[in-house]
């Protein structure tokens, strides 16, 4: 990766056609590198409205963040494939994966593979709820490198750790920078960011990619911010 890449996390069932068009304005503004959309849940059938809404409207890459297999949608670029390695919940690592695989191969999206590690964020999730995994411990820094690299080993192309939606705190810096300097591919960090001044540090720390979510939800305007933030820090080779 050439920069330091900051993406906006869409839930469908949060958004509609207005508060919408105020997310691609700003990101379009503040020249936000992805959107991410999908959810733990996705109970509204807005998925596939709110990918066309992007691409009538920018060209900002879509990104599907799916919480089930179900979510899959021919509108959007490219699909995160999900396997949760930081749990043991078989259904999670490979179960639905096996069971989506036949969608998912004629989707005609660009599959990522990508090692999703849930850290603890000091509050329940969706996520740690609906994978009926524990989250790791967010002072096991040797966990979280050790799970990581496995990750790498086994071929995953991402590694995204995720405090979870709603987190009452990050990820630590320091995991962060354990983690970043044990594998090669890019690192994505998520959860519990609500300062530009976190993802700026995260970024420092050794983060590839930001994702915001709840923290815009409640004040969109923090976009620019966030994203001047993350594009402010060099990119050491």
């Amino acid at each position: 990766m050439g920069k330091k890449s900051f993406a906006v996390l869409i839930d469908p069932d949060k958004v509609n056609d207005d508060s919408m068009d105020q997310l691609i304005r700003l990101a379009t503004e503040a020249k936000v590198d992805y959107f991410l959309v999908g959810g733990s849940l996705v109970i509204s059938n807005y998925l596939d409205e709110c990918l066309q809404l992007i691409k009538r409207a920018c060209d900002i890459p879509t990104i599907i963040f799916p919480g089930s297999p179900s979510q899959v949608s021919k509108y959007a670029d490219a699909l995160l494939y999900l396997s949760l390695i930081s749990g043991r919940n078989p259904e999670l690592l490979i179960g639905q994966h096996v069971v989506s695989a036949p969608v998912v191969k004629k989707s005609g999206l660009e599959i990522m593979s990508t090692g999703y590690m849930v850290v603890d964020g000091g509050a329940p999730t969706t996520v740690s709820y609906i994978s009926n995994a524990s989250p790791l411990p967010s002072d096991k820094n040797e966990i979280a490198v050790c799970t990581a690299m496995a990750g790498e080993m086994l071929g995953m192309k991402l590694i995204y750790m995720d405090a979870g939606s709603g987190a009452k705190r990050a990820i630590p810096e320091s995991m962060i920078e354990k983690v970043a300097q044990s594998i090669s591919v890019p690192l994505i960090i998520g959860g519990g960011i609500i300062e530009p001044e976190k993802a700026y540090i995260n970024c420092k720390s050794g983060a590839d990619v930001i994702v915001v979510g709840n923290a815009i939800e409640k004040d969109p305007a923090l976009i620019k911010e966030m994203a001047a933030a993350v594009h402010s820090v060099p990119v050491t080779v």
